[in-house]
């Protein structure tokens, strides 16, 4: 989604928001012994170039800011591990808006990769929680639609196509999104299983630099101890 779906409203976040907010919920399903995460962590998270659609290249200080607008409205929390210098961020998306897993999966494979039908959710989402079928995907997505205010809006159906997508309402209301719709062109839906397991695997690979540059930052707090 562009920037020129961002609604004046101030209830409203703005892409660099939802990316955070995103990348924060999906490494606390697929990473958990490295959340909280660090600020470098979190960056290469959202600037990720797979399972990210559109794909970012956010500066450290977009991010940061991002965090601070994110925590003042309580949706980020800021914890300080005991023997470490470098805060940490966790987001409150389950808390603030009382979303069991499920519903809390369906929302942030909408949050990174845009516009998608209930079926690819449900293929896309398997590492964050594992839908039984498109039908409980569904039942996901009904829950967050009909909460107040909505979070997730199902568009009308685009000509040629079978099966409604879903977006979330995080950045605009439904009238912006249909909007949007009404002026984009229907684009052919990125093939196959095999893209989808290839982004699994430069997932893990961009997971496991991420674990390493960890591990070389605590390396260095401890070695500066015997210095």
């Amino acid at each position: 989604m562009t920037s020129e779906l961002n609604s004046t409203n101030n209830e409203f976040l703005d892409e660099v928001e939802v990316r955070v907010l995103g990348s924060l919920a999906e490494k606390e399903a697929t990473t958990p012994d490295n959340y909280p995460l660090s600020l470098n962590a979190l960056v290469n998270a959202c600037n990720q170039l797979t399972s990210r659609d559109p794909v970012m290249s956010l500066s450290e200080s977009q991010v940061n800011d991002a965090l601070d607008r994110l925590a003042a409205r309580k949706l980020v929390g800021i914890t300080h591990q005991a023997g470490a210098r470098v805060a940490k961020y966790e987001h409150r998306m389950r808390l603030k808006w009382m979303l069991e897993q499920d519903k809390l999966a369906a929302l942030t494979i909408l949050m990174l990769r845009g516009w998608q039908t209930a079926g690819e959710i449900r293929s896309r989402a398997g590492r964050l929680h594992e839908f039984t079928n498109v039908a409980d995907v569904e039942k996901s997505l009904d829950f967050l639609m009909n909460k107040y205010p909505s979070l997730v809006s199902r568009l009308s159906l685009a000509p040629g196509t079978k099966e409604p997508r879903y977006a979330h309402l995080l950045t605009c209301d439904e009238a912006a999104i249909e909007q949007h719709q009404a002026n984009t062109p229907v684009t052919s839906a990125p093939s196959s299983m095999h893209k989808d397991r290839l982004a699994h695997l430069e997932e893990e690979v961009t997971q496991l630099r991420n674990t390493v540059t960890e591990l070389t930052a605590q390396f260095a707090e401890f070695k500066k101890q015997f210095e």
